[in-house]
């Protein structure tokens, strides 16, 4: 569980695509131009965070960030405490939906 707010993480994630931007020296147009994403929709997200995911995911293609992005979002492998839950996860299956509550 995390301590930041979803509004927080938006202002943060908005600040970090601004710097990336600004430290390959490209103006809020050129970002917009070479990502396809409306000049209006990376001002909105510069100054508020609110952006579609498609469209941050174009941002990261430009700026960098994508791959990584990507990455720290893979499911970690289980930590087994015993060998005994090591010999009993070899031989079930893994589930591929999440449960009902």
């Amino acid at each position: 569980m995390s301590l930041i707010s979803p509004s927080k993480a938006q202002q943060k994630l908005a600040e970090n695509v601004r710097n990336r931007r600004l430290s390959m020296e490209l103006t809020q147009e050129g970002l917009a131009e070479r990502s396809g994403v409306p000049l209006a929709t990376l001002r909105n997200f510069e100054q508020k965070g609110s952006i579609s995911l498609e469209s941050f995911l174009k941002l990261l293609m430009v700026v960098g960030g994508l791959e990584e992005t990507i990455n720290v979002l893979k499911p970690s492998k289980p930590n087994f405490t015993s060998i005994d839950e090591v010999l009993k996860g070899t031989n079930s299956t893994t589930r591929k939906r999440g449960r009902k509550k």
